[in-house]
């Protein structure tokens, strides 16, 4: 795949060709701080939140003394997450040693923005087989196939465009999930509420707000269910805080039960809550599904008229968690919640109709989310796609 102005083979190249692999001056712990004026990386942590500090007068010694990254040059992982890559962007920052190294572009045979691509995709190759850590030998020896400099150019500017599109797709996500934890405290708090719509009200009520909330403790609402009836047939279920109560070949969650223990499993049914493990850490879990879980697992069904979906959203707010906390405090991590310490919190119990408007519009910014999240992941899968076509 090229761009329809452009011929010629591309020359194979090894990286060593643009330049020597290059480190920064070693940094020992004695130089560091907790706080200081410049931060410093490790392996770990660049291109993420510093590791420690030094001085600005130890930063402009070695930095005018020793090797040092310039602007767009782009910065390689040889330990740990072997090849992961960060571009220098010229902001005061010192790194590792070693462990974090760069090819001195010079001569500018590659350009850096078409190099950051190349990183994507390189095969590193060393001859004992499994790459511990990227030497500078690995590195210099690494092939990759390098088009005319316009070209490059092209090319850079077409991928920097899609990168661009996920990074403002990722920030829409981000900006979705903040306003649905903000407009979620303040719907369960009541700062807002819904009004009954026009045409469920008449006569004198138009305009009226839905009833004051009730308030119930778990067991007047929800009842403790050990259903063992089952034949085996039905999926087993991951409970999970990420994904809820999922079939666990869903999400590549594999691990062997015996027929005779999957026999003494719980039926859960859609819409049915789950007690799990780390309640007390993220909520309480809901099943989309209709499946069987360990007996370990407490299954809450309500016993009276719900909008689960409501309670869905509810039991994984942090007030709810807070709350929850309060009656657990000293609890062993690890040790599951009883139905009798859920059963201490009160819930809130509103109106039906008002459960059902504060679901109905939580769950719509979470499809706004999902198809942000679909967008993230079939755009990258394109990326990749692009990227094995102009490359390979």
């Amino acid at each position: 795949m090229r761009f329809p102005e452009f011929e010629g083979e591309w020359k194979r190249k090894k990286l060593g060709d643009i330049g020597k692999v290059k480190m920064c001056k070693r940094v020992f712990s004695n130089e560091t701080t907790a706080n200081g004026d410049i931060p410093f990386y490790k392996i770990g942590t660049f291109g993420k939140e510093p590791d420690a500090f030094i001085t600005k007068e130890l930063y402009e010694e070695y930095r005018n003394k020793f090797s040092f990254p310039k602007v767009g040059e782009i910065l390689i992982s040889a330990a740990g997450t072997l090849g992961r890559t960060v571009v220098y962007d010229g902001e005061p920052s010192y790194y590792q040693d070693s462990n974090i190294v760069w090819l001195d572009n010079s001569e500018i045979l590659t350009y850096n923005d078409f190099l950051f691509y190349v990183y994507q995709i390189i095969q590193y190759e060393s001859e004992g087989g499994t790459i511990q850590r990227l030497y500078n030998s690995i590195i210099s020896n690494a092939i990759y196939y390098n088009p005319t400099l316009p070209e490059q150019q092209k090319i850079a500017s077409f991928l920097t465009a899609v990168d661009e599109k996920l990074t403002a797709l990722k920030k829409k996500k981000e900006l979705l999930e903040q306003y649905k934890k903000g407009v979620m405290q303040k719907l369960f708090s009541q700062q807002i509420r819904f009004k009954p719509a026009l045409s469920e009200v008449e006569g004198d009520d138009k305009g009226k707000e839905f009833p004051k909330w009730n308030y119930k403790h778990g067991n007047e609402i929800f009842d403790s269910i050990s259903d063992k009836n089952h034949h085996s047939d039905l999926p087993i279920l991951a409970i999970t805080q990420e994904h809820g109560a999922i079939p666990r070949e869903l999400i590549d969650y594999n691990i062997s039960v015996t027929e005779a223990s999957v026999d003494s499993y719980k039926v859960v049914q859609k819409g049915d809550f789950i007690i799990s493990l780390r309640s007390f850490q993220g909520g309480i879990e809901y099943s989309e599904y209709k499946g069987i879980c360990s007996p370990a697992y407490i299954i809450l069904r309500p016993k009276i008229s719900i909008d689960d979906r409501f309670y869905k959203y509810y039991l994984k707010t942090e007030s709810y968690i807070k709350e929850l906390n309060k009656k657990l405090e000293g609890i062993r991590d690890g040790k599951m919640i009883s139905y009798k310490y859920f059963s201490e919190v009160k819930l809130p119990y509103p109106s039906i109709e008002e459960q059902t408007k504060i679901a109905n519009f939580l769950t719509a910014i979470d499809q706004k989310i999902n198809q942000c999240q679909q967008q993230i992941e079939q755009t990258t899968q394109w990326k990749k796609g692009l990227l094995q076509k102009m490359f390979v």
